[in-house]
């Protein structure tokens, strides 16, 4: 496995290998990796002849008092992990090369990013959309592989792809979660043992508005009642929101309709975890409380 730190080193192999006509698939992440990285690895292995990913704590999608500092880090132990998944080639710049001094370029975007995580987090699309830009810029894959857990995410990604006319497909891959619901996340290390046991009060509050909706229920309003009710009875759970959109503006709706989105974002101590469902898809596992 080629492990690159700068842009010309990583453009001088792509270009080798877009010559050799082999199809790039990209797999970006900001490192600690976990079984949900690697299922998008191994997406792009099985469609790819290539497969590239990128290790990056990206410092522009953090605000002035979220967790850049402690964010956690282990370079060795994801490289272990990704050459066992047949990765190809690790991007692994360090915040200098991807934003020199100089830097006063960014993507940014309104309406998409504008709600749910947008409203609480105004800067992190913006870095998002910037880095995101920059990695396509210097790998130019075929396909690139995100997870739907950050659903909002992956439509910003989705939205900024089509209106830039960027060549590249976006492909979305299903949320992975633990034996007991809670969706893999890199912040799923901060949480202690009694906050993690509180934790799965999330995946249940969603289990219970897909089961309502596989009933035949689509008002948003009681959707969301039906959630709010399940949060409560969590005392260490703080809601942040709970919302449904419209599956690609992020758009709030009246009535849930297959494709459309149900998220939340929730407190668990000082820990913020968000966990959603797109109507149509599969079950989320059923929990005791």
């Amino acid at each position: 496995m080629i492990i690159a730190k700068t842009i010309e080193e990583t453009r001088r192999q792509i270009w080798q290998w877009k010559a050799e006509g082999l199809s790039i698939g990209f797999c970006p992440t900001m490192g600690y990796l976990h079984e949900g990285h690697l299922s998008l690895m191994k997406a792009s292995k099985s469609e790819n002849d290539r497969t590239v990913a990128s290790l990056f704590v990206n410092p522009m999608q953090f605000g002035p008092t979220e967790d850049l500092a402690k964010y956690p880090r282990d370079f060795e132990r994801d490289c272990r992990l990704m050459e066992a998944e047949g990765v190809d080639m690790v991007f692994a710049p360090e915040p200098e090369e991807m934003y020199p001094e100089d830097f006063c370029t960014f993507v940014d975007m309104t309406v998409v990013s504008e709600g749910l995580c947008g409203r609480s987090r105004p800067v992190m699309f913006r870095g998002v959309c910037t880095v995101l830009t920059k990695l396509i810029n210097v790998v130019y894959p075929n396909r690139m592989y995100m997870g739907k857990k950050d659903a909002q995410q992956l439509a910003v990604v989705r939205r900024m792809v089509r209106d830039l006319n960027v060549n590249l497909e976006v492909v979305g891959c299903p949320t992975i979660r633990e034996e007991d619901g809670l969706a893999k996340s890199s912040r799923n290390t901060y949480l202690s043992e009694e906050e993690r046991v509180a934790s799965r009060v999330l995946s249940r509050a969603l289990r219970l508005a897909q089961d309502a909706y596989a009933a035949g229920e689509d008002d948003a309003a009681k959707l969301t009642r039906i959630m709010e009710d399940e949060l409560k009875s969590e005392p260490m759970a703080e809601v942040d929101y709970i919302e449904i959109v419209d599956g690609l503006s992020m758009q709030p709706i009246e009535k849930l309709r297959e494709g459309d989105l149900v998220a939340m974002a929730v407190r668990i101590g000082t820990t913020r975890l968000i966990d959603n469902f797109i109507a149509g898809d599969p079950l989320i596992p059923a929990l005791a409380k």
